[in-house]
Order: structure tokens, then C-alpha cells, then sequence
């Protein structure tokens, strides 16, 4: 560990308030914040040599300014795929007492570059040393954070004064350190470029106890040549770049669910790279005025409020989206040879092999899938019940199957379970109609898009308003419709429709176009059902 490091972390800002208590505020966030942190770190099968492996650091990635700006100035977007110099997070806040504190944490990666030297101290790409371990030349990472807490009257009066900006430090020293290999082998050789990088605060004030809050982290280092490769600009660049922000008698206002009274607001507030969700777990009944937590995590990945990763995950496998089991099993399947790259590769993946070597059989039996119940998804509280994934949202159309009784006909007293042979008879997802709205619609109806305030998937809020066509009516496993759909402009939308990959809505979040007629049955060509929402 480099000097001045603690647990693998940069030193702390003290607290403005005085004390150095450490805060526990952000505990509920640290399993989801580490899943941000390492998505994509290092992949299935955790070797050196595996081409997805080669271009790594794909998410909240702050490179210098004349880097990014070689080829022109950026365009900013809502998550944090594309490389930029900055990273702006805008929320709402609501103030409930006059000595609120606002807590922020700022986290990313810095990259490490780990040299193997032989005995003569020449650099070399891998050794193996007299005990048969072996050594490999590879980027590794190191992660930093840096915490903060001000007073919200402490901006507020800034903001009054015109001077309205707070800004923090956030960047790491350089640094070389050395480990020496058994029996005179050679050595290992670890270096980190200097980060530059400052996080600054503004609030505005909205009304007489809500605010607007910014946060935005930009790298202020410069690179000898802006030309230079990614690899090697990444030394001098903030990876997995994500913040957790956290308040003592205020509230943060969810940007997905503000409520009616806050919605205008909400839409104003403009994010770049990043995209912030509520933290925290998710509560017990769905609020009438719109969502509120204490803790936000503006993460460079799309996530819904109240993130959760599935109790059942005995540990990260580097993949915010991944399914444990088959990942578990297929590592099992790796050869003597390829975990013994894997472990010299990086001990985070050594750590991954360990821990499927000794798993118990009745933790591996929980990874086996999950159901939290067959409720509609409007009476779970918070809208998330995550079916064995490291983090994700509760779709409530998670897996769209021809199960159930036709549209239009009376319910069955007693409808067979959904396993059961034959349930499928009689159903027609092309030519089955629900009605909305007092309007029947089926396969080849016209619609616009408005998905649901609360509860709604975030990528479904990006296609509010838009055109779309319903391709088919699908009945779910627990008696609920959903329709398939193609966006009328995405110009995708034909090879869509050909091989069945379909956006998935709600019938209460569309409204119908045009007259009341189904287009004629005959003339419609039965779509494939295509992969499941979760999948596309």
C-alpha cells in the first residue's frame, strides 16, 4: 500500500463541523457504490490474455481536458459511457431544519501500472518465480475517495453573496512502490501518475426550503501529448467515477418520481455523465407527494432509485448485472492453467477464484434464482425485488411469457399455475387485444409512449411521448398484460420487429391513437417472442 493509505483508501477531508468521528451515513451505499466502483474492472474469465480484458474502463471515466478535446469539445449525456474532463450532478433538495448538513463522498479508481522486473532489474511481461508462482506485468487500480461535510446555511449565504461555489481537492499524489520476490527473482515495480482533480458545490435557491444542488468533479490535469494512446492516458485519468451524497435534516428529491408539485424542477436539473438515484432502502409504501431519501448516489451507470444488490450474492464478479450462478459455475470450469493466469493477473481475481473454490453448497444453492413474490409489481413496496442480480430494477414486466386467459374473456375460478401443461392454449399474442382507454389495441395499433411517474423503468422515461407501433399482447406469470412495442423513429425499429426484440409497456402506459379498430388479424404476421425486457 502507498504511504498515507488507509484500507486501500485516500485520506479523508476532515469534517467542516469539527469532528472526526467517522460517518456511518453511507453505509446502506457501500455495496452498490463497490459494484459501481469495479464494474468492468476485470471480466469473466479474469485473465490477462482475454481480448475483453485488453480495453477495459468503460464507465465514469475523467480524462484531462486536452485529451478529451483533441478531436473537438465532448457531448454530454445522462450516464457515464463516454470519456470526459468533468462530471456534473444537479438535484433537489429539500430542507427540513436550519442546521442541515450536507455529507459528500467522492470515490473513483486511479490506475496503477504493475511492472515485473527480473533478478537483473530488466522489465519483463511475466516470471515465474522458484515456488512456481507467477508474475505478470498489468494495470491494476487503486481506490480513492475523499469525504466532505458543510453546512447547507454555509452555501446558502455563499450563494446569497454571489460567490456561491465550495470546492474540495480530490485528486492523488503520485507514487512508486516496490516489493521484493522470493529468493532474489526480481521484484515488482508499481507506479501512479499525479491526479489533479477538484469537486465544487453550488446551491440555488428555489423556494423557501428547496433547493437545487450541484456537484461537479473535474480533472484539471494536463497530458505531455493529447494524442498519446487511451491506455496510456488512462494513468492520468479518474475511473468508475461516481459520488455518494448524504444529509442530516434534509431530503433529497427523487428526479425519476418528484412528485407532481416538483416535476418542472426536476426536468431543469441538467446531469452530464452521470445519473443520480435515491439511496437507501426503498420504502415500505409507495409516497403519495413523490420520493424523498436521505442519501443520493449519482452513479456513472443508469440505475433506479433505491439500488439493491440480491441478498443471495455471496460477493462481486466485477459485473453490476451479473448472474451469479452462471458466472459461478463457468469459473468452475476454468482450467488449472487459466486460474493460475487468473490469480497472477490480479488478486481481486484471485479473490473471485477462492472464493468459488471453498463456496459452500448451500450458498451456491441460493444463487439458484430468487422470487420475491408473484404480486403485481404495484404491490411491492418500493418496486424492487432484483431476481438474483448484483443491482438492477424491479421491471414489472421482468420476464413476459404467453401464460394466463385471453384478453376479453372472464377470469378462470380456478386458473391453472402457470407450469402447469396447456396453460398457453387459446392465447395469440399477435392478434390478442386489451382494452385502453375504451379502445381495443393489438398488434399493428398505433400508441404514444407515457410510462408511469413511479415505478417506471429509467429507460423507459427516455421514450416518454414518443410513437411507437404494438407488435403483440403478452400475459405475464402473475396475470398482468404488457405490450410489445417499436419505436415509429428509431430507424432500427423494422429489423426490431423482424427478430422480436421489443420495448415492453404497461396497456395503462400508452394512450391510443387513431380510431377504435384492430388492424385485421389475418393481415398480422406473428411476431417471435423475442428475448425477455430484462434482456433487451
Amino acid at each position: 500500500m502507498a504511504e498515507g493509505l488507509v484500507d486501500g483508501r485516500a485520506p479523508r477531508t476532515a469534517p467542516v463541523d469539527g469532528s472526526d468521528r467517522p460517518e456511518p451515513i453511507f453505509e446502506q451505499l457501500s455495496a452498490v457504490a463497490d459494484a459501481v466502483l469495479y464494474e468492468g474492472y476485470l471480466l469473466y474469465p479474469y485473465r490477462r490474455s482475454s481480448p475483453k480484458n485488453r480495453a477495459r474502463w468503460q464507465f465514469g471515466v475523467l480524462l484531462p481536458r486536452d485529451r478529451v478535446e483533441a478531436d473537438g469539445p465532448v457531448s454530454p449525456g445522462v450516464s457515464g459511457s463516454a470519456d470526459s474532463w468533468y462530471q456534473q450532478t444537479e438535484c433537489l433538495l429539500r430542507v427540513r431544519r436550519p442546521d442541515a448538513v450536507l455529507r459528500l463522498r467522492v470515490r473513483y479508481l486511479q490506475l496503477q501500472h504493475k511492472q515485473v522486473e527480473d533478478g537483473r532489474g530488466q522489465p519483463v511481461d511475466s516470471l515465474t518465480c522458484d515456488d512456481g508462482t507467477v508474475q505478470l506485468t498489468f494495470e491494476e487500480a487503486v481506490p480513492r475517495e475523499t469525504d466532505l461535510a458543510v453546512p447547507l446555511d454555509r452555501l446558502d449565504r455563499l450563494d446569497r453573496l454571489d460567490r456561491g461555489e465550495h470546492t474540495v481537492a480530490v485528486g492523488s499524489p503520485a507514487g512508486v512502490d516496490t516489493e521484493a520476490l522470493p529468493s532474489g527473482a526480481g521484484r515488482i515495480v508499481r507506479r501512479r501518475e499525479e491526479l489533479r482533480a477538484s469537486t465544487t458545490l453550488v446551491t440555488e435557491r428555489l423556494g423557501e426550503d428547496l433547493f437545487r444542488l450541484r456537484v461537479r468533479t473535474a480533472n484539471e490535469g494536463r497530458t505531455a501529448d493529447p494524442g498519446a494512446p487511451r491506455d496510456r492516458a488512462l494513468r492520468h485519468a479518474l475511473i468508475a467515477t461516481h459520488t455518494l451524497l448524504g444529509v442530516e435534516g434534509a431530503e433529497f428529491v427523487s428526479l425519476i418520481d418528484p412528485g407532481t408539485g416538483l416535476q418542472e424542477a426536476a426536468r431543469s436539473c441538467r446531469n452530464d455523465f452521470t445519473f443520480p438515484v435515491l439511496g437507501g432502502a426503498p420504502p415500505a409504501t409507495a409516497p403519495e407527494d413523490g420520493s424523498a431519501s436521505a442519501l443520493l448516489l449519482s452513479s456513472p451507470i443508469i440505475l433506479p432509485d433505491h439500488p439493491q444488490v440480491a441478498p443471495e450474492s455471496p460477493g462481486d464478479l466485477h459485473d453490476a448485472g451479473e448472474i451469479d450462478e452462471i458466472l459461478t459455475l463457468r469459473t468452475m470450469l476454468l482450467t488449472d492453467e487459466e486460474k493460475r493466469e487468473a490469480r497472477a493477473t490480479d488478486p481481486r481475481a484471485a479473490e473471485i477464484l477462492d472464493r468459488v473454490d471453498t463456496m459452500p453448497p448451500e450458498v451456491f444453492g441460493r444463487l439458484h434464482g430468487a422470487i420475491r413474490s408473484l404480486r403485481p409489481a404495484d404491490e411491492h413496496p418500493g418496486n424492487n425485488r432484483n431476481n438474483g442480480a448484483r443491482t438492477g430494477s424491479d421491471r414489472p414486466h421482468d420476464r413476459p411469457l404467453n401464460t394466463g386467459r385471453p384478453i376479453g374473456q372472464p377470469p378462470v375460478p380456478a386458473r391453472p399455475a402457470w407450469w402447469q401443461e396447456g396453460v398457453d392454449d387459446g392465447l395469440s399474442p399477435a392478434t390478442d387485444t386489451v382494452l385502453v382507454g375504451g379502445v381495443r389495441v393489438g398488434g399493428g395499433c398505433p400508441v404514444r409512449l407515457r410510462p408511469r411517474g413511479k415505478g417506471a423503468d429509467a429507460q423507459d422515461m427516455f421514450l416518454a411521448g414518443r410513437t411507437a407501433t404494438v407488435a403483440a399482447v403478452f400475459h405475464d406469470v402473475d396475470g398482468s398484460t404488457h405490450l410489445a412495442v417499436t419505436v415509429d423513429d428509431d430507424p432500427a425499429a423494422e429489423l426490431h420487429g423482424w427478430y422480436g426484440r421489443f420495448h415492453y409497456f404497461r396497456p395503462d402506459e400508452v394512450e391510443p391513437l387513431g380510431g377504435t379498430d384492430v388492424p385485421d388479424p389475418e393481415a398480422a404476421t406473428t411476431p417471435s417472442p423475442g428475448p425477455s425486457p430484462s434482456e433487451a
